[in-house]
């Protein structure tokens, strides 16, 4: 059990959210998938929906407040930080660009959403009373979070110069891919789409959830209308799957390996 009640350190993945279609068509699919439990709030939050594991705060899904947006529905990862307009100025200074100007949501914390200079979107969160996840790395939470983009290096770079994080090389031979630290072990990863991605490949953010079984997960997914992109294949951290769900959201599953 790795349950976090507190504010998440600064430059940590803290939260992840998705606006849907349909909230009833999301639960759906995620509550019998991952276990999770859903609590709808009030008319002062547009009826913003969390999802929970056995109690503790796990994701955000809403539905659009106002007329129904362009974009395709895709998970948002926000990473913390202890004050967000100082970052929001590191990160223009970066070569980033405002999405969502911050804004303050009543008592529970300030959001404001950005891209980075190879495009891809996140958040950053500045926690209030709502601190973020209270869970991760168990079945039914989030496990990693990574983005993959067409400059690896130009993307590193950035992140790096708005968080100070320290990096691990994990590259290998037609695979390039570092993971991301501040001193307690790796936080994120940022990955360059190889050829078969092709150009079109969005920058985006994944979120890896984490699952007991990556056969069983993935069976289910397919049952439950989602999608599953790439089949269960060992890799040195774990059995992963990449899936869409019901609205072509794309994120993973990561359970052990076959032979653990």
């Amino acid at each position: 059990m790795t349950t976090h009640r507190d504010a998440w350190p600064a430059g940590s993945p803290a939260w992840a959210d998705i606006t849907v279609p349909s909230l009833a068509v999301a639960q759906d699919f995620y509550g019998p998938l991952f276990g999770w439990t859903f609590e709808v709030g009030g008319p002062e939050t547009g009826g913003y929906t969390q999802a929970f594991l056995d109690g503790r705060r796990v994701v955000g899904l809403t539905e659009p407040m106002g007329p129904a947006t362009a974009q395709p529905p895709a998970w948002c990862v926000y990473l913390a930080t202890d004050d967000l307009l100082a970052t929001a100025s590191t990160v223009l200074k970066g070569g980033g660009r405002v999405v969502l100007a911050p804004m303050a949501i009543l008592g529970f914390g300030t959001m404001g959403l950005y891209a980075d200079p190879t495009d891809a979107v996140f958040g950053l969160w500045q926690s209030g009373t709502h601190t973020g996840w209270d869970v991760e790395e168990e079945p039914g939470s989030v496990t990693w979070s990574e983005v993959m983009v067409h400059d690896q290096p130009r993307a590193l770079a950035f992140y790096r110069e708005v968080f100070g994080y320290s990096v691990d090389d994990l590259s290998a031979p037609g695979f390039t891919y570092s993971a991301l630290s501040l001193g307690a072990g790796p936080l994120a990863g940022v990955g360059q789409y190889g050829p078969a991605a092709g150009d079109t490949a969005p920058p985006a953010w994944t979120l890896y959830f984490a699952v007991s079984s990556t056969d069983e997960a993935a069976a289910s997914i397919a049952s439950l209308g989602g999608t599953v992109v790439s089949p269960p294949t060992d890799t040195p951290f774990g059995r992963m799957a990449i899936a869409a769900g019901p609205f072509g959201e794309v994120f993973a599953v990561m359970g052990p390996r076959l032979d653990a």
